[in-house]
């Protein structure tokens, strides 16, 4: 089991940075894949980033040159850097801990584990 809180979402203006965090208890995090996903208003969960336990990443082509996912194995926290942030960025950043397979790893279906979520608004 592996218990999982996000912080780090807040209210920035276009062109902000901010750097969401993903604290992991129960089990640690390292065998796990620890995902972002986002979901705005209205619209369905969506991929963001994953760091695989080989700590090999993927984005999204959205966010793909803005974002950046890195994980610390040993603070048992996953981190999502994003820049340049755009209003379309506006969502709610769940995280996420599973053992998709690599064809899957963009299928919120495949993870075990989600947080509550942390709010981030754009605005222009």
């Amino acid at each position: 089991q592996v218990q999982l809180v996000e912080s780090g979402g807040g209210l920035v203006q276009v062109g902000d940075s901010l750097r969401l965090s993903c604290a992991a208890s129960g089990d640690g995090i390292s065998g796990y894949d620890m995902g972002w996903f986002r979901q705005a208003p209205g619209k369905e969960r969506e991929f963001v980033a994953v760091i695989r336990a080989t700590k090999t990443t993927h984005y999204a082509d959205s966010v793909k040159g803005r974002c950046t996912i890195s994980r610390d194995n040993v603070k048992n926290t996953v981190y999502l850097q994003m820049d340049t942030l755009k209003p379309e960025d506006t969502a709610v950043y769940y995280c996420a801990a599973g053992r998709p397979v690599l064809s899957s790893i963009r299928n919120s279906n495949m993870y075990y584990y989600w947080g509550q979520g942390t709010e981030v608004t754009v605005s222009s």
